[in-house]
């Protein structure tokens, strides 16, 4: 029966939103607030979505859930004495995000392998990344692209600019310390490179753009 959960929730999951996470309600427990709007992912700006996957995920478009290619460079790259770092691909983080709780410990990484995989064969990329955009920490207590927008710009997702878009993306590594809304200058000069990123992989981020082009 246990092995029956993961693809039952992950189909869950494909077809309605999220109630909540294992980290709004840590972070609600913890005093934060919780803002978060559900929109699909024809509501949020493809300036967003791109600079997202050019930040955190190059070959999302590509891979099956795990990048290979990003695992094998952090491996070479610990290999030569740099600190080991993560190759986490956003279907990754989405199962962590989803279905698990926050932390790096081997039982949760382990957990993590069977809803990436379900995650790609049942949701798809697009319900993937729809989820993901839906769930994100952009700040204390603000969760997801459209209360990121309203919350930092005081637009809605749909009307990111590319600028507002890179500044989001920019700061999901660390949302509680970096602000989108108040760059410093680590955070403006990521934007701009993700900007230009974004311009580089071309058609590499295709099935995150509107489908009508």
């Amino acid at each position: 029966m246990l092995a029956l959960l993961p693809p039952a929730w992950v189909a869950l999951y494909s077809l309605v939103p999220p109630p909540a996470t294992a980290l709004m309600l840590l972070r609600w427990a913890q005093g934060d607030g919780w803002q978060r709007q559900w929109v699909p992912l024809e509501a949020i700006s493809p300036n967003l979505r791109l600079a997202v996957l050019a930040g955190e995920d190059n070959r999302f478009c590509e891979h099956y859930g795990f990048d290979w290619i990003e695992l094998q460079n952090a491996i070479e790259d610990w290999r030569d004495g740099d600190t080991l770092r993560g190759a986490s691909t956003v279907t990754m983080q989405s199962a962590k995000n989803l279905f698990l709780w926050p932390g790096r410990d081997w039982l949760r990484k382990a957990l993590e392998v069977p809803f990436v995989f379900w995650l790609e064969l049942i949701a798809g990329k697009r319900r993937i990344l729809e989820l993901y955009l839906n769930v994100a920490e952009w700040a204390p207590g603000v969760y997801g692209a459209e209360a990121a927008a309203r919350h930092h710009f005081g637009v809605s997702a749909a009307e990111l600019s590319p600028r507002q878009g890179a500044l989001l993306a920019a700061v999901l590594p660390n949302p509680r310390e970096w602000s989108a809304g108040k760059p410093g200058s680590y955070v403006s000069g990521r934007a701009a490179t993700l900007q230009t990123r974004v311009r580089q992989l071309g058609p590499a981020l295709d099935c995150a753009r509107d489908r009508d082009g």
